[in-house]
């Protein structure tokens, strides 16, 4: 049965050998780019001593170029491709696959854009024409290009997602997106290409390759443009297996509306381009079943970077998976109000036991949409779930939460980690589940603690937060400072000192104390500033400090004049490239009194809650993720634990 997808949907591929099937009803252009771990467009060595995008071609089939390893691609502009792919001869590199739509440039006749054609839908078959999933591209408008689905790697297997991201500007656009170099000299190509395939048209194109006959993708006689015929819709009854949204007016329904993002100010630091897994040999002994989770199995140089990658994988699959069931739950609820409006629209079918049998029809058709939906949610989740739970035993203490033996067996490092764990992040469909918060070294943009719902814990947070960023950095690599202008914060600061992390006065209080640290720290960073544009960076004074600084804010903005917000708004914005951080606590109403000159400041910061809060959003579907912080355990000594290691190491390195 096939499994008809929504955006952002996935369905596992059963082989290598695969046939993409396009039907837009209006001639558009078909080509593939081949992506790395991060999704970006990249090929192999070209000879010339380059890799990368500028080496070549070798990312892109078009139909000037239509043969890739494992890529053939259709020579012309058409209402109906197939497209030939072999996954078993993708180069090892290659972690996705783009299938690529768009309307060919100046074609007489053509639509100006998707939204003023059928909506195109895009078919993933066997060479032998047995359909595996469907997707249906609706809701475009000015869209003139689109990413249509891809198909990417997963534990060592091959799955194909529902992408439908269109792009006003086109094919520049689109590749550019992508990290294609010089993407309009590039899409200028392809549609160069067209035309002049266009100009050398027959009467008769050659005949289609048949369905029944396999055809290599990489040999002469690979599918081109053909007739295919588009996916039959299966029943309306639930069927067993994959999910199925299909049903015999799924064109005329809009598509379901996507959640709102968060604000941009509340998103958390995210890669661009999260990246996916590499294959793995422990993955593919489970060829009868789902993968075996392994922890580690992803790209990366390192077992640390290949850890990282892999829970944003695990983030970004829970992300769609869960956008998938809501979408299935608003596409049901939409396809049931509009049955009953069609009754009460109609006088004859407005009352009666005709009508309450109708309704019940509809009902139960969209229940068991939602069960088919849910079924597939909880299958992803399974999944995850056992890939959690491998996972993170094996993390680092950086990754880890403070629960985690990892830290028992804490030793001070020789390099600076490679991201830090600020919390953990779930969905309400998945509450059990939490994805690790991972944030990159060092810091883009200082932190904020919100102190609104309970100031004690929120310095909790703040003080497991600052223990946590020393403890990812060696000895002497990180040095932190503390503001505390009332004095209300010495019993919270107490574990920082008692394991000596802070060789420093005591937090700084009173209005004297606050204006010397600032000014400390903001000529630190004016210094810097200076050296690094002179190009100076290596000529500081003797014995300046090389480390990494972190200045720890309580009770703000009592105790601060207007010179010392000034300075505050100034590290926030211009710290982070001189190596100085911000860990400001605070409840952002008390601060109403200054208006809107601190915003700026509130916007450049990302916000951490010391109870859990839904106020994060992801960069895919814009779901809003309950953020819980990582807080250490009540009577757990972890903490001065590892701090005693801290201070213990500091003489060995120079201290």
């Amino acid at each position: 049965m096939t499994a008809e997808l929504v955006r952002g949907q996935n369905h596992p591929l059963p082989g290598n050998r695969l046939e993409i099937r396009v039907s837009a009803g209006t001639p558009v252009v078909a080509a593939v780019t081949l992506g790395d771990a991060e999704g970006r467009a990249f090929g192999p060595d070209s000879g010339d001593g380059r890799s990368g995008p500028a080496a070549g071609r070798e990312w892109l089939a078009h139909p000037g170029a239509p043969q890739l390893p494992g890529v053939e691609v259709p020579r012309q502009a058409a209402a109906e491709h197939r497209l030939a792919v072999d996954l078993g001869a993708m180069p090892q590199d290659v972690h996705r696959v783009h299938v690529l739509l768009a309307l060919p440039v100046g074609r007489a006749g053509a639509p100006a854009d998707f939204g003023a054609a059928p909506a195109p839908q895009v078919a993933v078959t066997d060479p032998d024409g047995t359909a595996i999933a469907g997707y249906t591209l609706t809701g475009l408008g000015r869209e003139t290009a689109l990413l249509a689905v891809e198909l990417y790697r997963r534990q060592g297997t091959w799955k194909v997602r529902a992408v439908g991201q269109g792009y006003d500007g086109g094919l520049p656009a689109l590749l550019l997106d992508q990290g294609v170099p010089d993407a309009r000299a590039v899409a200028q190509e392809i549609h160069d290409a067209v035309e002049r395939e266009q100009s050398r048209s027959v009467d008769a194109p050659p005949a289609p390759t048949s369905p029944a006959t396999p055809t290599s993708p990489t040999s002469p006689a690979a599918h081109t443009t053909s007739a295919a015929p588009t996916v039959p819709a299966p029943a309306e009854a639930p069927p067993a297996g994959p999910v199925d949204y299909r049903h015999p007016r799924r064109r005329t329904v809009p598509a379901a509306p996507q959640p709102e993002p968060a604000s941009a100010s509340s998103a958390p630091p995210m890669p661009p381009h999260p990246p996916q897994y590499a294959p793995s040999a422990a993955a593919s002994a489970a060829a009868d079943g789902p993968p075996v989770p392994v922890a580690g199995d992803a790209g990366g140089w390192t077992l640390e970077e290949r850890l990282h990658n892999q829970i944003w994988g695990m983030f970004e699959d829970l992300a769609r998976t869960v956008a998938a069931y809501r979408s299935a739950e608003d596409f049901a609820q939409s396809r049931y109000d509009q049955e009953l409006d069609a009754l009460l629209a109609d006088p004859r079918t407005r009352g009666g036991a005709q009508a309450e049998a109708a309704r019940d029809q509809a009902m139960t058709k969209q229940v068991a949409l939602v069960d088919q939906a849910r079924a597939v949610l909880d299958r992803d989740l399974a999944q995850l779930a056992a890939e959690a739970e491998v996972v993170e035993p094996a993390l680092p203490p950086a990754f880890a939460g403070w629960e985690n033996p990892a830290w028992h067996a804490y030793e001070v490092p020789e390099q600076p980690a490679l991201a830090v764990r600020l919390g953990g992040l779930t969905v309400p469909e998945a509450p059990e589940l939490q994805i690790p918060l991972l944030v990159r070294l060092p810091l883009e943009r200082g932190l904020w603690i919100d102190s609104a719902d309970d100031r004690g814990v929120a310095m909790e947070v703040a003080v497991a937060t600052a223990a946590r960023l020393l403890a990812c950095h060696p000895a002497g690599g990180f040095a932190m400072h503390a503001l505390d202008p009332a004095g209300s914060a010495a019993t919270a600061f107490a574990p920082l000192y008692s394991g000596g992390a802070l060789a420093l006065p005591p937090p700084a209080a009173g209005a004297a104390g606050v204006n010397e640290v600032l000014g400390r720290l903001t000529a630190r960073v004016d210094l810097l500033q200076m050296a690094m544009r002179g190009g100076a960076a290596d000529s500081l004074p003797p014995g300046f400090d090389q480390a990494e600084q972190l200045l720890i804010v309580n009770e703000f903005p009592y105790g601060f004049d207007d010179r010392a917000v000034n300075q505050l708004r100034y590290l926030a914005d211009e710290g982070p490239a001189a190596g100085v951080h911000l860990l400001l606590v605070a409840d952002r109403d008390d601060a109403s009194a200054y208006g809107p000159v601190l915003d700026p400041l509130w916007r450049s910061m990302l916000r951490l809650t010391p109870l859990p809060s839904d106020h994060l959003a992801d960069p895919w579907v814009g779901h809003a993720w309950t953020y819980e912080p990582a807080l250490v355990p009540p009577g757990s000594q972890v903490v001065a634990q590892v701090l005693r290691r801290l201070a213990a190491a500091r003489p060995a390195y120079g201290r």
